[in-house]
């Protein structure tokens, strides 16, 4: 899985990835800060962990598990901010619209206070509309699609009418390559815009924009961190933007706050627990600064908004949107492998998994060879078109 982060300059999008992964991404106030992508991994929640229910202490190989709350990792992408006319090229939107190309899903970082503007320079706080943001990123990633999809639509169009193909199989095998989509969605684009039975190369340029913006939104959803929260006047802000964009999900955020806490948990000034309400202050000494800024994300972040939001930006994108589950291996006779971790693994896996594609991501050859699967916890025994749900735990049982 991979999860592009995006947005216009000096939002506050590379704070946002450094405190999702506390990688040191470069970071400053002035746009193209970013000029390659940077490439991290961030971790979503899955509360409780399988281990709860089996009554021991998992011990992860990737991740980690604290309080019994399994943190996995996921791939995360942070590109250059994108400015109006990036569809055309400007400020280097092509090549890093590219970048996104085999992204999952879409982050959108906004200034929720407002106080930069569409270029990304620093204005007076609430002098810009934040709504303005959603919508022209919404449009130049929708333009630039739209241009790949007219430069190449014809071409393929001839080849249906040529072949006698239908225009959903023709459409799976070059949006599956281009965009990852899968058939379903393909086939919703299509019947959405009653262009199941037309020849793509007959489409008008209406028709094919209509399609585009249907297959981003199935094939790249968004959910919109809106960043810098506790900033005056941005929770107004956040309120007339959730009004108007009522179908995307937004979540108030501070980038800053969470890279600040995360950073205090790694030096061990405090004991903090990604998506919390809280913290302790494990130090001794702590310095008045420190003190402040401590007491200050307390009162006008977590004792307000419930988190930073940073945690459950993504934990919400990767559960509730794309509606992916945890899947656990493991064994009837022990949850140990031979490292001596427990539980070591969790997988991602996608809605509609069955115990088939599972043995699959497991080793091709359990695919192949599958004879059956094993529900851990209730024993009970599993055929390949088994549903799985989150939080199973699941034995793969194949021939040699």
């Amino acid at each position: 899985m991979l999860i592009g982060i995006i947005g216009k300059p000096n939002v506050g999008k590379t704070t946002f990835f450094r405190a999702m992964t506390l990688m040191d991404a470069e970071s400053a106030n002035y746009p193209f800060t970013t000029i390659e992508p940077n490439k991290g991994i961030g971790f979503v929640r899955n509360n409780p962990c399988v281990d709860v229910e089996l009554k021991v202490q998992c011990n992860p190989r990737h991740g980690f598990c604290k309080n019994h709350i399994r943190f996995i990792p996921v791939d995360l992408i942070d590109v250059a901010g994108l400015v109006p006319g990036a569809s055309q090229g400007r400020g280097l939107g092509n090549k890093f619209l590219t970048d996104l190309n085999q992204a999952d899903a879409l982050i959108q970082v906004i200034d929720v206070s407002g106080s930069t503007d569409e270029e990304g320079k620093n204005i007076p706080r609430g002098s810009y509309d934040p709504t303005l943001e959603i919508k022209f990123l919404l449009k130049e990633i929708e333009q630039w699609l739209f241009g790949i999809f007219k430069k190449n639509f014809v071409k393929i169009g001839t080849t249906q009418r040529v072949q006698k193909q239908k225009t959903l199989t023709v459409l799976s095998e070059y949006l599956k390559a281009t965009l990852g989509s899968k058939e379903e969605e393909i086939s919703i684009a299509l019947r959405n815009n009653n262009l199941f039975d037309k020849n793509i190369s007959d489409w008008s340029d209406e028709e094919l924009l209509q399609f585009t913006q249907k297959i981003r939104e199935l094939s790249k959803p968004i959910i919109i961190a809106a960043n810098k929260i506790d900033v005056p006047g941005s929770v107004d802000n956040l309120e007339r933007i959730q009004k108007e964009f009522p179908n995307l999900l937004i979540i108030p955020c501070s980038a800053e706050s969470e890279s600040a806490l995360k950073g205090a948990d790694k030096n061990k000034i405090i004991d903090y627990l990604p998506g919390s309400n809280k913290f302790t202050i494990v130090k001794e000494e702590v310095s008045d600064k420190q003190k402040q800024a401590l007491d200050y994300i307390q009162k006008n972040i977590l004792d307000v908004f419930g988190s930073t939001g940073v945690q459950d930006i993504l934990d919400k994108l990767v559960f509730e949107t794309l509606k992916y589950i945890c899947v656990y291996p493991g064994g009837t006779k022990g949850l140990v492998d031979k490292e001596g971790n427990v539980l070591p693994d969790c997988f991602l896996m996608p809605p509609g998994t069955k115990a088939i594609d599972f043995a699959y991501k497991l080793h091709t050859d359990f695919g192949k060879n599958f004879i059956k699967a094993i529900d851990v916890k209730t024993r009970m025994l599993l055929g390949k078109d088994h549903p799985l749900k989150n939080n199973d735990c699941i034995e793969i049982i194949s021939g040699k």
